[in-house]
């Protein structure tokens, strides 16, 4: 089998490596010129290179990839097509639509296996975590992926996989990032949908609250839904859905800091309660769940709390500075053009901690953040770690004081942090 691959973000490569590890043959394009292809070519054996100042051509006996250009007769030759989620919408992804040779028309196992969404802005992940412990540890044979922020490979790599495997699937669990529920809504068949919250994230792609709202009550349409008791909008999500669950804060004992933990935990109880398992398991599973990686945790270290985990928006963090007092905020960097996350900012100073400590997070842009920090009213010290070990420094000259927080952007920095910490809070404890 052959696909095209239309569009080279992040979703689109890693569509086109899992269709490379699923055995397929690749047509992929992309109009930009720059794209990062390093770890795909450096995988890959006999690549052949022909360009001028406009395209780039790169075949091997895998895949074509042609940059700059976009081949539709290639395109056509494809059994089947698969389009960047950030492409839904376009007049392009219409067109591949209604040709009825978008992957998920051409193989459509997946939309057989029962199947479970969670979106929303913060705490998908641990949620689909949570509900995935509990769903397997109740005897169920779980396919989890989809948002690629959440650690997975993303939307395409689950349904190949689905797939290959529906008959030993018992539940399909999908995390949906906010931004792709349209393309969700088409590409799987959801039986139950959750939200944990709508926070101020992807503003640049959603434009405001009110068109947000309004992706999630399409998203919603005539299902199962499962939703925050507390949610401003829940009127008007309930007119929408089949039927709707209302959760709460769970009050057993968790091993995980903060109310929001604990909403998310309810989230995952009234799922898997939906799905028939034992109340005992559900319990138990929650009581012994861990953080993620890369999720918040706490830290031991001499006279300090270490409050680590990605909070990449400014309600995360809201949420985590309204239930603790912290000496210090290490904040990493958003990418330059997310202005909405610089709003990280407003929330620490609030705050006031006696130190605010800027490092790379997505991008290495000190500067941008030290701009908006200038233009607030802080009178606490602020500073700069270029790197790890700059950071570890001011950690451990903090160290002594109650609690301090390292969050912000940059998952894979903040999971460097908290691996590093976790060592030396080991081998001093």
């Amino acid at each position: 089998m052959r696909a095209a691959v239309i569009g080279l973000g992040v979703e689109g490569k890693k569509a086109l490596k899992s269709l490379i590890k699923h055995g397929w043959t690749v047509y992929a394009s992309d109009l930009n010129t720059n794209i990062n292809l390093t770890d795909l070519l450096m995988s890959s054996s006999g690549v052949r290179f022909n360009s001028n100042n406009e395209r780039v051509n790169i075949v091997n006996d895998k895949f074509t990839i042609d940059l700059g250009f976009n081949d539709t007769e290639e395109v056509n030759l494809c059994d089947a097509i698969v389009v960047s989620p950030s492409m839904w919408g376009s007049k392009i992804a219409e067109i591949y639509k209604e040709s009825g040779r978008l992957i998920c028309d051409v193989i459509n196992k997946h939309k057989n296996i029962f199947t479970i969404g969670v979106t929303g802005t913060n705490g998908k992940t641990t949620s689909v975590t949570m509900i995935k412990e509990i769903l397997e540890n109740a005897g169920k044979n779980v396919l989890v992926g989809g948002n690629g922020g959440g650690g997975f490979d993303g939307y395409y790599d689950l349904i190949l996989e689905a797939n290959e495997k529906a008959e030993e699937i018992d539940i399909l669990l999908v995390e949906v990032c906010d931004m792709t529920v349209g393309f969700c809504s088409y590409f799987f068949d959801f039986d139950i949908l959750a939200l944990t919250n709508m926070g101020n994230d992807h503003m640049n792609v959603h434009g405001s609250i009110d068109n947000y709202k309004n992706s999630i009550k399409s998203f919603f349409k005539d299902k199962k839904i499962v939703i925050d008791k507390n949610q401003i909008f829940n009127d008007e999500f309930k007119e929408v859905a089949k039927s709707t669950i209302k959760y709460d804060e769970i009050k057993f004992n968790l091993n995980l800091f903060g109310k929001f933990n604990r909403l998310n935990a309810g989230l995952a109880y009234e799922v898997t309660n939906l799905c028939n398992i034992d109340k005992d398991i559900i319990k138990e599973t929650l009581e012994n769940f861990k953080p993620v990686l890369g999720r918040l945790e706490v830290l031991n270290l001499n006279d300090s709390k270490i409050y680590i985990g990605k909070s990449d928006n400014s309600d995360a963090v809201k949420s985590i500075l309204s239930e603790e007092k912290f000496y210090a905020c290490f904040i990493g960097t958003p990418r330059i053009n997310e202005e909405h996350r610089l709003d990280i900012l407003n929330e620490v100073v609030n705050s006031n901690p006696e130190y605010i400590i800027i490092f790379p997070g997505l991008e290495n842009n000190l500067d941008h953040c030290l701009s908006r920090l200038d233009s607030l009213d802080y009178s606490g010290k602020i500073r700069t770690a270029n790197n790890l070990d700059e950071i570890i420094e001011y950690v451990a000259q903090f160290s002594h004081e109650p609690a301090m927080l390292i969050g912000g952007n940059g998952q894979e920095n903040i999971i460097e942090i908290q691996e590093r910490l976790r060592q030396i809070c080991d081998s001093c404890n």
